[in-house]
């Protein structure tokens, strides 16, 4: 499914807007809730994240704890699933192949990607072990994200969507935007808190300066470099003869999977949708919401339905979905699964699959010189007949 040009653009989307439940919904029930029910929860606590368990113990007793540590699993291996992933595949394509082995074979490349999934999965084990000694919660780590990779946001998209955009003033935007906005987050603890510590560089309106001066400095800085030192006009129709694929293993990819027209599709998609949602999301709702004020109890309402309606659709989104996409994969699980437990052969459920050939002994392939020759002299007879 997400070798499809159509699905993934779709998945990523998708992926997007139910992901935006998880604060959204979870914040407007669990953490209203603890409020609302006046829950000993300290600050320190709520900044580690225990907000939802708490709520949820309360309301539904083990059963709630048993269903909040589910969905935490469920979404700590999902993610750092990925992020190992992600990793991996950029050390051993981008690094190892690149510039040490560019011969390297599949079956080396998936060596290295599994020491360096070994290798990050320990330094991440020590890393966060490390955090919580200095005693940096979750919130704060999460925020200050943000004041650290937030210069490399529109350098990168210039990359991928503007032609004129400078590989070298990319690298120079990103460095530069993060300098600049240590050096804003650093200032503006000082300026409001007197003193540089944890507790004033992790107020909101520290690390939102931190945040907007690494997002805005670094596309300044990029577009300033592109456009008047060093300007570029790259093809991007030369993109797909510099990709070069281990072993030339095309495995998965169809003829769709191929076709530009389908490509091209696929990208009208979800650049439209991508820009249409960006600007609701962080232009519209925000603006709907300041002529509101203190809410109202009809607004709040209607802000809990809008919740509730989100995590739901969420959801169904991504527990049906899934299964729906890959009903035909799953059709013949189950099949072969069946057919397995009742002793079938699978030439009996799936009549128009032919059956493979048996392969052949030595025996067999012995008589195959007397044959051609046989074959010969038919082509000889039939050649003096035409004659």
């Amino acid at each position: 499914i997400a070798a499809r040009p159509e699905s993934a653009a779709k998945g990523y989307l998708l992926g997007g807007i139910c992901w935006f439940a998880i604060p959204f919904s979870l914040a407007t029930s669990l953490g209203l809730a603890s409020t609302a029910l006046m829950l000993p929860i300290s600050s320190s606590e709520a900044g580690n994240g225990l907000v939802p368990p708490a709520v949820a113990d309360h309301l539904l007793g083990e059963a709630g704890s048993a269903l909040v540590l589910i969905m935490l699993f469920m979404a700590i291996v999902s993610t750092g699933s990925a992020e190992s992933i992600a990793v991996s595949s950029l050390v051993a394509y981008d690094i190892y192949r690149e510039y040490i082995n560019p011969e390297a074979t599949g079956a080396k490349i998936l060596w290295i990607s599994r020491v360096v999934i070994v290798m990050f999965g320990i330094f991440m084990g020590l890393f966060s072990i490390a955090l919580n000694a200095m005693g940096l919660n979750l919130g704060w780590v999460y925020l200050f994200m943000g004041v650290v990779i937030g210069s490399a946001v529109i350098p990168l998209w210039n990359m991928m969507t503007w032609s004129k955009a400078s590989g070298t003033g990319a690298v120079i935007a990103a460095w530069s935007g993060l300098v600049l906005a240590l050096i804003g987050w650093l200032v503006g603890a000082k300026i409001q808190g007197e003193s540089v510590t944890v507790a004033t560089l992790g107020t909101n309106e520290v690390m939102l300066s931190g945040n907007l001066i690494a997002i805005f400095s670094s596309g300044i800085i990029h577009y300033i470099y592109s456009k008047f030192i060093d300007p570029q006009d790259y093809d991007f129709s030369t993109l797909n003869e510099n990709i070069h694929l281990v072993e030339q293993d095309l495995s998965g990819l169809g003829d769709e999977q191929q076709d530009k027209k389908v490509l091209k599709r696929a990208k009208r998609w979800i650049i439209r949708r991508g820009y249409l949602l960006t600007f609701v999301l962080i232009i519209v709702w925000p603006i709907l919401s300041i002529p509101a004020g203190v809410f109202t109890k009809p607004y709040f309402a209607f802000w809990v339905l809008v919740s509730i309606a989100w995590g739901f659709g969420a959801a169904i989104t991504i527990s049906v979905l899934p299964l729906f996409e890959s009903q035909d994969e799953i059709g013949k699980v189950c099949s072969g699964m069946l057919n397995y437990i009742l002793c079938k052969k699978v030439e009996e459920t799936y009549a128009e699959e032919e059956p493979a050939a048996p392969a052949k002994t030595l025996e067999e392939e012995e008589p195959v010189p007397q044959a051609a020759k046989a074959l010969e002299e038919d082509e000889h007879t039939l050649v003096s007949q035409a004659v």
